[in-house]
């Protein structure tokens, strides 16, 4: 069997009309790109989208993870769109997410977000590709707890003897560069523990306990890169389906619960979550809600069969209406929590910039 990695690598180099949506110019040339490497036989295959004003480059190949040719092609591909396309239109925030002049290998801590998997192809190969916009890696701590340790949303946890001995997940501790695996469903409440702090402790990959890589998160944290605000994370995520694995649908049965995440405007505010097509990746109210797509492929010895754009159902309609309603309700707090994040996470936002000039201000109470 093919051992193929699939990498899905991100970056906000620019968007139309504020934070909305990337430029259909900005695909095309980000397809072009990734064309000359297919057929250099760099890539097996690729596939450029978007969420909202994030420019996401899926691809397949067979150099592994932390590849520095794949980095550098998804690096300068990046550089490229922002000099060729986003700065020549003027689009807004151009080159946002590329906080550094020079390449020096790997895209992790440069800005890019970075999920990546390495596998052996099973004879049929179903995975599903999110992208999230307006919002933190810790978003995907909720979902995909539920798609890998609770019953209730997964079915095949207790009825499929393959899925029944569990998962381990690897969760980072991204304040302080710190990783542990605990394994479910014996620690469980210890997960829990950590999972539940979305802006610290974010889920990285997920193994069956049979050894199989399960989904891959990206994890980075660019306030915590830059020290001050520059956009908000806008998470990727690989998740493999079937055969040993869960389902498609109970995969996609955790987002129908749109649970509240960091993020949409100016990254200060908690929101939402909404599943949606590729039609509809686009962020307007509040620049939100916070938005969430998922594409399914088959892999065929490396190459992308699909995509099916899975949230484009009617489904999920009533999710999204529940999104508006909680919006809604959300927005009536205006500045106060908590619509707005906690005094720790707005410090690396644009607040500290008001407090200061009234610093002189506060006097001592006896």
């Amino acid at each position: 069997m093919l051992k193929v990695t699939v990498s899905l690598i991100k970056a906000d180099v620019g968007s139309l009309a504020g934070h909305h949506i990337v430029h259909p110019k900005q695909i095309e040339a980000a397809r072009e790109n990734l064309k000359l490497a297919a057929e250099t036989g760099l890539i097996l295959d690729f596939y450029v989208f978007n969420c909202g004003d994030d420019l996401e480059l899926l691809m397949t190949h067979t150099k592994g993870e932390d590849n520095p040719e794949i980095h550098g092609l998804a690096w300068n591909t990046f550089k490229m769109v922002t000099d060729n396309v986003s700065k020549p239109m003027k689009l807004y925030a151009a080159g946002q997410d590329l906080l550094s002049d020079a390449f020096s290998g790997n895209v992790r801590g440069l800005g890019p977000g970075v999920a990546e998997m390495e596998f052996e192809e099973r004879p049929s190969e179903p995975i599903i590709v999110f992208a999230a916009d307006k919002t933190e890696p810790g978003a995907f701590n909720l979902p995909l707890f539920r798609v890998f340790a609770d019953p209730f949303n997964t079915a095949g946890l207790v009825i499929d003897p393959r899925l029944h001995k569990g998962f381990s997940f690897t969760v980072l501790d991204v304040l302080e560069g710190l990783r542990v695996t605990l394994n479910c469903p014996e620690e469980m409440y210890d997960l829990l523990a950590l999972l539940g702090t979305t802006g610290r402790y974010v889920i990285h990959k997920i193994h069956s306990r049979e050894g199989l890589i399960a989904a891959s998160c990206s994890t980075t944290r660019l306030s915590l890169i830059a020290g001050r605000y520059v956009g908000k994370d806008d998470p990727v995520c690989i998740v493999r389906t079937q055969s040993g694995l869960p389902a498609v649908g109970e995969v996609l049965e955790a987002f129908s619960f749109p649970h509240l995440v960091a993020g949409w405007m100016r990254g200060s505010h908690y929101g939402p979550l909404m599943p949606v097509s590729l039609r509809d990746a686009k962020c307007t109210r509040f620049d939100g809600p916070p938005r969430i797509v998922a594409l399914g492929f088959q892999l065929n010895n490396g190459k992308l069969i699909g995509p099916a754009d899975l949230f484009d159902d009617p489904a999920f309609e009533y999710t999204r209406m529940k999104v508006m309603e909680i919006a809604d309700y959300m927005r009536r707090h205006g500045p106060f929590m908590p619509a707005r994040l906690g005094p720790d996470e707005m410090e690396y936002t644009t607040l500290p910039q008001v407090l200061e000039k009234l610093k002189d201000r506060f006097e001592k109470v006896k």
